[in-house]
C-alpha cells in the first residue's frame, strides 16, 4: 500500500484526496453523489480520487443490498473505506508492565495485550516481553505482521527524534538505549517512539478528557511526575524533547527529594514501589498522622510542579493521570491550589483513559504517521519538525 499516486502528487490532488478520504471514513457507504455533496468537489474530481483510493487498496465497492436492488433496479454504486487494509500498534513500555493496542486504519481498536514486568528487569528482558506480547496479540487477532503500517511506542524518559532514550531513570539500562532502532528490527514498518506523558496528552486530546481543548497539559502523576502538553492543538516537545520534565524541579533546591516525599520513616521510598506508596495513602485515610503529613507533602509538591507549567503555558485544562490519579484527595487540592497560584486557573480533570492512556496515545502516533504519509496536506498533531 503506497501513496495515492506515483511520484509526488500535486498539492491540489493531496487536498482533494484528504477531503474525499475523510468523507469516506465518516459516511455510511456513500455514493459518488453523496461524496460530491459532502465534499463540495466536482463529480469528475471525486471519481478520480476514488479511483486512486481503489488503486491504493483503501476503498472497495460495497455489495448492494438485495432488497434495495429489487426496489430500485440498478442501485447507485456505494463505497467503503477499507480499514482492514492495514493495521496499527500502540505500545506502552512501563516499569511494571508492557501493554499494546491494535487498530485498523480507522483507529478502531480490535485487540489488546498486556504483560507484567518486574521494575528491576534489564532492558533486554523488557524488550523480550514486548516482542512476546506483540507476537501473542498478532496470533489472537489473526493479523499478519506484514499488515502493520506503523507502530507507536510510549516510553519513560527524554526521547530523541530517532527513538533513542537520551535520559531514562525510571527503567534499568534505559538511558542511551536506541529503543526505536531495537524495535524496528521486529517490524517491517516505521516505529515512532515518544515520551509516555506526551503520548498520554495526545490520547486525552483524541479520546479522553480534553477532546474539546487544544491547549492542554497532561500530568503523569507520581512521586517524580512528568507532563505532556499540546499548544494550539500540537504536541509540544521542546527543542530536545525534554519539555514537561517537572519532576526535576526539586533540583532547584525545593523541599525534599521525591524519594522522601511519602516516606514515614528515615528510609526513602522507591518511586517505582507502587504498593508501598499506596500503603501510605491507605494509612493516611485511616487517620495515621505521619502518613497524613507525607500525603500533604506529596500533594503540595505536585501542585507546585503543575503550577509552574500552568504559569508558563496557560492551558485551558489540566488532565491528571498516572497511578496517583487513582488515589483519593488529589484533584480537589490541586484545583484549590492552582486557583491560588495561577493568574488564570485552568480546569482540572481526571484522565478518562486511565491505564490505557499511554498505549492509546502511541496508537494515535501510528495513525498520524500513516495519515500524513498517505494523504495529509499539513503536519499532524504529533508530527516532528
Amino acid at each position: 500500500m503506497g501513496r495515492l499516486t506515483g511520484g509526488d502528487p500535486s498539492l491540489l490532488r493531496r487536498i482533494n484526496s484528504a477531503v474525499v478520504l475523510h468523507a469516506l471514513r465518516g459516511a455510511e457507504l456513500p455514493t459518488l453523489s453523496d461524496l460530491t455533496r459532502i465534499t463540495g468537489l466536482s463529480r469528475p474530481t471525486v471519481e478520480g480520487v476514488v479511483e486512486g483510493l481503489f488503486e491504493a487498496g483503501l476503498v472497495v465497492e460495497a455489495v448492494p443490498d438485495e432488497g434495495e436492488a429489487r426496489r430500485q433496479g440498478r442501485p447507485a454504486r456505494r463505497f467503503r473505506f477499507r480499514a482492514e487494509a492495514g493495521h496499527l500498534l500502540g505500545i506502552e513500555i512501563g516499569p511494571h508492565r508492557v501493554s499494546a493496542l491494535m487498530a485498523g486504519l480507522d483507529g478502531r481498536i480490535i485487540g489488546a495485550g498486556q504483560r507484567q514486568v518486574s521494575e528491576s528487569a534489564a532492558a533486554d528482558d523488557r524488550l523480550d516481553q514486548v516482542r512476546a506480547m506483540i507476537a501473542d496479540l498478532l496470533r489472537r487477532t489473526g493479523v499478519a505482521r506484514s499488515s502493520l503500517r506503523a507502530v507507536g511506542v510510549g516510553s519513560p524518559g527524554i526521547v530523541e527524534a530517532d527513538g533513542t532514550v537520551r535520559l531514562g531513570t525510571a527503567l534499568p539500562g534505559w538511558t542511551g538505549l536506541p529503543l526505536g532502532e531495537r524495535l524496528r528490527r521486529s517490524f517491517r514498518c516505521p516505529v515512532l517512539v515518544e515520551n509516555d506523558a506526551n503520548t498520554a496528552a495526545v490520547a486525552e486530546h483524541w479520546k479522553g478528557a480534553a477532546t474539546e481543548s487544544d491547549d492542554i497539559v497532561f500530568v503523569l502523576a507520581g512521586l517524580s511526575p512528568g507532563a505532556g502538553s499540546l499548544i494550539g492543538g500540537r504536541l509540544h516537545r521542546g527543542y530536545g524533547g525534554a519539555a514537561g520534565e517537572i519532576g526535576a524541579l526539586h533540583l532547584l533546591g525545593r523541599e525534599v527529594t521525591p524519594e522522601h516525599l511519602l516516606s514515614t520513616t528515615d528510609t526513602p521510598l522507591d518511586p517505582l514501589d507502587e504498593p508501598a506508596v499506596a500503603a501510605v495513602f491507605t494509612k493516611a485515610r485511616q487517620g495515621d498522622s505521619g502518613a497524613q503529613e507525607a500525603v500533604e507533602r506529596f500533594i503540595q509538591r505536585l501542585v507546585h510542579d503543575v503550577a509552574a507549567l500552568v504559569l508558563a503555558l496557560d492551558p485551558e485544562i489540566v488532565v491528571v493521570g498516572g497511578w496517583a490519579a487513582g488515589l483519593d484527595g488529589v484533584l480537589d487540592p490541586l484545583r484549590n491550589e492552582l486557583a491560588r497560584y495561577c493568574l488564570r486557573p485552568p480546569r482540572v480533570a481526571l484522565s478518562l483513559l486511565g491505564e490505557a492512556a499511554v498505549a492509546t496515545g502511541a496508537l494515535r502516533l501510528a495513525l498520524d504517521h500513516v495519515e500524513e504519509q498517505l494523504f495529509a496536506v499539513e503536519g499532524t498533531v504529533t508530527a516532528r519538525r
